[in-house]
Order: structure tokens, then sequence, then C-alpha cells
């Protein structure tokens, strides 16, 4: 969690660094994110923990993806969404279409992701290739 909380206060925009990829990839927190966030690193069971997630296990200092993905099913099932329509990779690519469909930049997106190629990001928002071939040539990659 180191940089995430700074004078006490959570910061608007956090960066990590993928692991698949080892580039940083910065995306900015919610009001209430920051809350949530303020509340739990703050709480007792966080006392002298380096990671958002621990894991329970003592052979682990954090929770496993797999663990993160059951997490995300039980939030979506939580909320009365099916769960099979949501998952980690989805609602990545979901943000990704959302800022895509917005704004049509196709190199905020890949910024976004931490993408090198372009095909990289078409298999992410469904565009035609030629579609986004042809933004790409209007941009400086």
């Amino acid at each position: 969690m180191t940089g995430l909380v700074k004078d006490q206060h959570v910061r608007e925009r956090v960066s990590l660094i993928q692991s698949k990829t080892k580039r940083p990839v910065q995306f900015k927190l919610t009001e209430n994110t920051r809350d949530t966030i303020s509340a739990w690193v703050c709480s007792p069971e966080m006392i002298d923990c380096h990671f958002m997630f621990p894991s329970r296990f003592h052979d682990w200092p954090h929770i496993s993806t797999r663990q993160y993905g059951r997490l995300v099913r039980d939030w979506v099932t939580a909320i009365g969404l099916e769960p099979s329509g949501y998952g980690t990779h989805s609602l990545r690519r979901t943000n990704a279409a959302e800022i895509y469909r917005k704004t049509g930049d196709l190199r905020a997106v890949q910024l976004l992701l931490g993408h090198t190629k372009v095909d990289s990001i078409v298999r992410y928002l469904g565009v035609e290739l030629e579609d986004a071939l042809s933004i790409a040539e209007k941009i400086d990659i």
C-alpha cells in the first residue's frame, strides 16, 4: 500500500506496476473509493499490513488472483447481478470500452491499459481492426 496513502489522505491518482507487462498503469480513485480505502487502512485488522487485501493464510502476504476473482463474483452477486457476466478482466475491459466510446481516443485507452500494441486494444474493445488502425494512424504512438 506504499504510495496509496500520503499524509493520512488517500491519493486521487494511483500508479501500479502490471505483473504481466511490468509497465506502470495510472488510474483515478473516486471520492467514495478513497473514503472506503481510508476507513479500511485505518481499521485494526490493517495495522502493520503492507497489502490492501491481506491473505488470511500466514504463508502468503496477500490474497491470490483466484481469491480476488471469488471476491468480485461475490460482490457482483450481492448487488443482484449475474456473476457469469462479470469478472475481474471484463470489468477492466468495460472501463476501457467506456472511455473509448466517449472519447474515441485510442491512445488514451492504450496508456490507461498499459498496452504496447494496437491489436491488444482492439481485442479489449471489440473494435474492428480497420477502424482501430485508421484511428491509430491519426495519433503519434
